[in-house]
């Protein structure tokens, strides 16, 4: 068995989330109140009680998305006596979800990814006036079909790119809204299948994101780093990184770069992985494992139940 475990991104998020964690283990409490602290916050109450609108706030969704995982982490650990560095051959994670996987793998402290996430999430947010820009999914077309759709879609102002390769079939555009609109318009003609706009507060992603990078090069300034315990296959690249100043590099260029998933899970493949466990909330990521490749195993766990089942099989 070759595990590797992967940390989902922005949208999977639900108001009740860690709920039955934090009733079943001290531990997963452990990390939810490490989480409020580091920001002079109730995340979790809004996690828990909060509005959806409010947990969907990208500055709330981010550190309550990554704090849940490393809530089903804790509890591995200290509840299951399973350490992730024992088992896991990679980690990786969408978009923000690779916040998340380097704290798994040891390359910043809890805290400090709380706090990196929320700067993250605001600068996201600010770094384009809502509505200037926004973001569809393509469906049924390859990665290089939809670069020619962008590129249609690109000029005299307006800019259209690939923010998330998926999966054979699905590709996420970003931009301004302008050639966003005019990418829904004539995707049929490039072969979509279907191409939707998403609801979403800023084109993530994209050039547009480059006052965020921007931030987040100086925020990382002020965290300790050390190089991860377990290789971490990043967003940019599709390949493993192990050292803090690659991996810190990879994540400015991230918020500005393609989320290249697809390739990700290629890599997987080559290096033999027989399991991916998404951990944390939602199914998005082992369900693109499913559709993807029905030769490696895929799992999600957010319950308690699954956690269980998890702790046995390991």
């Amino acid at each position: 068995m070759k595990y590797a475990f992967v940390f989902p991104g922005q949208g999977s998020q639900f108001v009740g989330m860690g709920k039955e964690l934090a009733e079943n283990f001290s531990s997963a409490r452990e990390v939810f109140d490490e989480v409020n602290d580091a920001l002079s916050q109730d995340l979790f109450k809004i996690m828990t009680e909060g509005s959806s609108t409010e947990l969907t706030l990208t500055a709330n969704a981010q550190p309550a998305l990554m704090s849940f995982s490393m809530a089903l982490i804790n509890v591995l650990e200290k509840d299951f006596g399973i350490k992730l560095k024992d088992k896991a051959a990679f980690v990786a994670g969408h978009s923000l979800g690779e916040y998340s996987a380097a704290c798994a793998a040891g390359v910043f402290s809890l805290s400090d990814t709380a706090k990196l996430l929320r700067i993250r999430g605001e600068a996201m947010q600010n770094a384009v006036p809502f509505g200037v820009g926004g973001m569809a999914a393509v469906l049924g077309l390859s990665y290089n079909d939809v670069g020619a759709l962008a590129e249609a879609c690109t000029g005299d102002g307006e800019i259209c790119v690939a923010a998330n390769d998926n999966s054979d079939g699905q590709v996420v555009l970003s931009g301004t809204m302008g050639a966003i609109n005019k990418a829904v318009d004539i995707a049929s003609e490039f072969g979509a299948r279907k191409c939707v706009k998403l609801e979403v507060s800023a084109p993530f992603h994209s050039p547009m994101m480059q006052p965020a990078a921007e931030i987040m090069a100086r925020a990382f300034m002020e965290v300790d780093a050390h190089d991860a315990q377990i290789p971490l296959v990043a967003n940019v690249s599709a390949l493993p990184v192990i050292k803090h100043h690659e991996i810190i590099k990879n994540l400015i260029e991230q918020v500005t770069a393609t989320v290249r998933w697809r390739e990700t899970m290629y890599y997987f493949k080559q290096q033999g992985v027989t399991d991916l466990i998404e951990l944390g909330a939602g199914k998005v990521l082992s369900g693109i494992a499913k559709r993807s490749d029905k030769e490696i195993n895929s799992a999600s766990v957010g319950t308690v139940a699954e956690l269980k089942e998890l702790a046995d099989n390991l």
